[in-house]
């Protein structure tokens, strides 16, 4: 197995390297798109706008890789962060523009979605799973990762919502789509249940 970690310039590579190494996987950053195709399993990291990303994910070609390997081959991904709101039809963050569509629903500051507490949301939080899911595997429920972002990923359907954090409201933690799965906090800064959780990410296969 190879865990490819896309660098399109807005994302904590290193220390998302270091968390996958951590665990045991063969990890490689991937500069180029064409490193993409010796992957098993993809990670889209991400800090910043949903506007300036999808910019640059276009523009080096990311995203026309991304729907060969992850819509027609199947290969897992993870998309972690503002890598995660990506996943979405689109976001208003640096103004309203397409994602890569992968999983339908849009992205929204927290204070639009009725959030009253203080915007970002900064700090480590429960998170509390809707249901039993092979990602949660060895994490128990309500258990604290780590999260900095003032948007959240809004689903279309609700069987894509897997897990949530309390913050004013049930925002929205962890989605997934078959083999797509996106969460909002940072497991490579989340301690002891993020490494179990980028694990179970890896144990993950569409064979």
């Amino acid at each position: 197995m190879k865990v490819v970690i896309i660098n399109y310039g807005m994302g904590n590579l290193n220390s998302v390297r270091r968390a996958f190494e951590d665990t045991g996987a063969n990890t490689v950053i991937a500069k180029h798109p064409d490193i993409l195709y010796e992957a098993t399993h993809i990670v889209l990291p991400g800090v910043g706008s949903f506007a300036d990303g999808m910019t640059y994910l276009r523009k080096e070609g990311w995203a026309s890789v991304l729907q060969e390997l992850v819509i027609k081959q199947q290969r897992p991904l993870l998309g972690i962060c503002l890598g995660m709101q990506m996943l979405a039809t689109s976001g208003f963050e640096g103004g309203e523009s397409a994602g890569l569509g992968f999983i339908s629903g849009q992205v929204k500051k927290l204070d639009s979605l009725g959030c009253k507490l203080c915007i970002p949301h900064i700090g480590w939080n429960e998170v509390v799973y809707q249901r039993p899911e092979p990602i949660f595997e060895k994490i128990p429920n309500a258990s604290d990762f780590y999260f900095v972002h003032s948007y959240a990923f809004v689903p279309e359907k609700a069987e894509h919502v897997i897990a949530t954090v309390p913050y004013g409201l049930d925002v929205v933690a962890v989605v997934r789509k078959e083999h797509i799965f996106g969460c909002q906090f940072h497991p490579e800064k989340s301690s002891k249940a993020g490494r179990q959780l980028l694990k179970n990410f890896m144990s993950y296969s569409t064979c």
